[in-house]
């Protein structure tokens, strides 16, 4: 089981990050490619707490021995035994699916807690937290993992100014770099919801149904128009759908807003160049280069180090996947390749801290018993007859 990193501190509420953005432009939806929905679930649905969180939360009020309601339900969720919940990225959950199976992603976990929290009179406040360096990619393109916490305050009654520090405890489950948390900014119940429908629609395009994450995105923009990563998300499933244009005027269109965004544009070079026009990709891919010139791009180096250890160049395979972790240190793959360089090496010390790390910072249950069996044989071999 992947151990929760539950943060606890006490917090002055930062401003807040609310944005009326006009609705997407209809021109970017055309619902005749697709067919109708199997299931896109609606705010209510996704925040509800079920009837056992209800008596959860209840339980909890009761039995709180003098404490206040939030540090109760604090210590009640996640200084409790019995409710052992798992840290798994596989599958984005409602509040109540959440709390039934015991496992969940961050996004989960933070609606959960926050549909327990209401239930039980503890004011919430949702955040974003930038978490820049944070990649992952299907085939050729790119997702940038996004961040939430939670903010608790002291029961409704009690008042909540907001420049009171001990109005508000932040709980973060798997909190990143403290300069990250300083940077962390408010956002509304409905922009949530969109990265709630996000996510589903990233899900739907892992297994293969397009046709799902449509329709998952479309609600996605249509909870929070301001959220630019929906229309990233938007451009991958007409690219995979091959409706070229349409993708192309998702990307464009997000880039309006943020022009910068090295995610979409390098989405956007993929999507020019593989419709077979590399004169409108030289331009973008220009754009790319001088924004990436600081810095490699996201796997550059990691792609490197696997061509390294394809030709058997294990040394300079393994100083790759290091300047990679600089990058992103907490990349359970990463480690996972480091510790096969390593193991080449002959240094089965390094291979065995590496694996230990993918294990310990794999976002799946598949992922993590996948690296622990790798560990054990590891162990297995080096232990000593």
């Amino acid at each position: 089981m992947r151990r929760l990193a539950l943060l606890l501190i006490a917090v002055l509420l930062s401003a807040c990050a609310d944005v009326r953005i006009a609705p997407a432009p209809v021109r970017l939806f055309d619902d005749s490619l697709f067919q109708a929905p199997r299931q896109v679930l609606d705010a209510a649905a996704i925040h509800a707490p079920s009837p056992a969180m209800r008596a959860y939360a209840a339980e909890v009020r009761q039995n709180r021995h003098g404490k206040a309601a939030r540090q109760a339900l604090i210590d009640a969720l996640y200084r409790r035994d019995d409710l052992k919940l798992e840290y798994d990225a596989a599958i984005t959950r409602t509040a109540a699916e959440a709390f039934a199976a015991r496992h969940a992603n961050c996004l989960s976990l933070v609606i959960m807690t926050a549909a327990l929290a209401e239930e039980a009179g503890i004011p919430v406040v949702f955040q974003s937290v930038p978490t820049a360096d944070a990649w992952t990619r299907n085939g050729s393109l790119y997702f940038n993992v996004g961040h939430v916490n939670l903010l608790l305050g002291r029961e409704s009654g009690e008042g909540l100014p907001l420049y009171d520090t001990g109005a508000w405890q932040l709980v973060d489950f798997m909190p990143p770099d403290a300069a990250s948390l300083r940077r962390a900014e408010r956002i509304d119940r409905a922009t949530v919801t969109a990265m709630f429908m996000n996510n589903r629609a990233a899900e739907a395009l892992a297994r293969g149904d397009i046709n799902d994450a449509y329709w998952w995105t479309k609600q996605a923009i249509a909870a929070a128009p301001g959220l630019l990563h929906a229309y990233n998300t938007l451009a991958i499933v007409y690219q995979r759908h091959g409706d070229h244009a349409l993708a192309e005027a998702a990307l464009r269109h997000a880039l309006q807003r943020e022009p910068d965004n090295t995610m979409m544009l390098s989405n956007l070079v993929q999507l020019l160049q593989g419709a077979g026009r590399p004169g409108d990709a030289a331009p973008v891919q220009a754009r790319l280069a001088t924004l990436q010139a600081a810095q490699p791009a996201p796997f550059h180096d990691f792609d490197l180090g696997r061509q390294a250890m394809a030709a058997g160049d294990y040394a300079r395979a393994r100083r790759l996947f290091e300047r990679e972790l600089r990058r992103d240190p907490y990349h359970a793959e990463f480690h996972f390749w480091l510790a096969q360089a390593a193991a080449q090496l002959g240094d089965m010390r390094a291979a065995d801290e590496h694996l230990a790390r993918a294990m310990a910072g794999s976002t799946t249950s598949t992922d993590r018993a996948l690296y622990s069996a790798k560990l054990e044989r590891l162990r297995a071999l080096t232990r000593p007859h």
